[in-house]
């Protein structure tokens, strides 16, 4: 059987509610580990997951997926006896040595005062016990290439090497959210960054076919899936936008056209968010990084809907958003070469600081209402990355 110890992260913070933000955290990793005959515990802060052998390798993709932990770590359960937790250390090492590991140190952290040792007791004696049992290893209290853990609780749990979580906050503790998703490189990442806060993320892809092509969809699909094994899934609205860009192009200025497809975009959102409970929006727009994303410009867009937009890019570079998507595993889809809607459409000189008044004069023109609740009633829904998908 093995375990694994769960740091706790950011809800740790919570306060008096900090045991409701726990339930949630227990809940979304039963539903992840559903079918993996894994069980989970809970004691003083700290999650443990116990599992067979051969489950391991599903079990640690799942918790590298997590959000709400800072980190995890393969773990030795013992008897709270100094020379069982001592063995343990040694073995411990052993394994650290083994690997290619040549310097360590130990920390301990004891909060049963009723262990023979404190915590500096259990870190000398502990590490005087592995440098004579395995001369491999030297003590680097400073830089050292590895650290043992010793944790005494209600048993002892001693472990190294740990992971980085995904940090965060459990998700489905802050709400709902409905994310304009694109094949692009930052929407799925903001999609992301709002899971971490606790937001479950629906989503909504504007389709133009023939313009754009099943490719482009399932390139959506792909990377709402990735999002969604973050997100506890996300429930893609595939919304047919053909009409409506056709229409764009053929009444607006074309200087105009980014512009007024972005707001036919926001209010379609915004009307499917509300038929369907959600409370914002969200986008990977970031600003000043493409002509419909200055100041100026995001205020036309977003002029014409009430419900509030989380931005969660804004101030980010195109530097930092790509490490994310490298990171969280979307970067690989999102430069695949198939272009959604909105850069086939582009017109060569875009305008550039939009005029709210002139906007919604031009998008009055257009008459769009029954097109955008056409298009509305013929979305088509996709569960991309639930657990019971996995």
């Amino acid at each position: 059987m093995t375990i694994y110890l769960l740091r706790l992260g950011e809800l740790t913070l919570k306060g008096g509610n900090r045991r409701e933000f726990e339930e949630v955290l227990k809940r979304n990793l039963a539903a992840r580990l559903r079918g993996t005959r894994a069980k989970i515990n809970t004691s003083a802060g700290r999650f443990y997951v116990s599992c067979d052998e051969d489950k391991e390798n599903t079990v640690e993709n799942i918790l590298d997926h997590l959000l709400g932990i800072s980190g995890w770590a393969k773990t030795r359960k013992t008897g709270k006896t100094i020379d069982e937790v001592f063995h343990a250390c040694i073995e411990e090492a052993k394994s650290l040595a083994r690997n290619g590991i040549r310097t360590f140190k130990i920390e301990a952290r004891r909060t049963d005062k009723s262990f023979p040792l404190d915590s500096y007791g259990i870190r000398r004696d502990a590490g005087e016990a592995v440098l004579n049992t395995v001369p491999e290893l030297k003590v680097d209290v400073q830089n050292p290439q590895a650290v043992i853990n010793v944790e005494i609780r209600e048993r002892a749990y001693i472990y190294s090497m740990s992971k980085k979580g995904q940090r965060g906050l459990p998700v489905g503790t802050a709400g709902r959210g409905l994310l304009l998703l694109s094949g692009g490189i930052d929407s799925p990442v903001a999609g992301y960054m709002m899971a971490g806060r606790g937001m479950h993320v629906d989503a909504v892809y504007f389709h133009a076919y023939p313009y754009t092509s099943d490719e482009a969809r399932q390139k959506v699909v792909d990377l709402a899936g990735i999002v969604g094994l973050y997100s506890m899934g996300v429930r893609l609205y595939v919304i047919g936008f053909t009409k409506l860009q056709v229409r764009i192009k053929e009444r607006a200025p074309q200087a105009w056209t980014t512009v007024l497809l972005r707001m036919a975009m926001m209010e379609c959102a915004e009307r499917l968010a509300k038929m369907k409970k959600i409370k914002c929006l969200i986008t990977g727009e970031s600003l000043s990084q493409v002509a419909s994303q200055t100041v100026e410009n995001i205020s036309c867009t977003q002029s014409r809907i009430t419900l509030p937009v989380l931005r969660p890019l804004i101030g980010m570079d195109k530097d930092e958003i790509i490490k994310t998507a490298l990171r969280i595993g979307t970067y690989q889809t999102s430069i695949l070469p198939y272009e959604d809607c909105c850069v086939l459409f582009s017109p060569p000189h875009p305008i550039i600081r939009g005029d709210v008044s002139e906007a919604n004069e031009l998008y009055e023109k257009l008459e769009l209402d029954e097109l955008i609740q056409e298009a509305i009633h013929e979305a088509e829904v996709e569960k991309c990355g639930f657990p019971e998908n996995r």
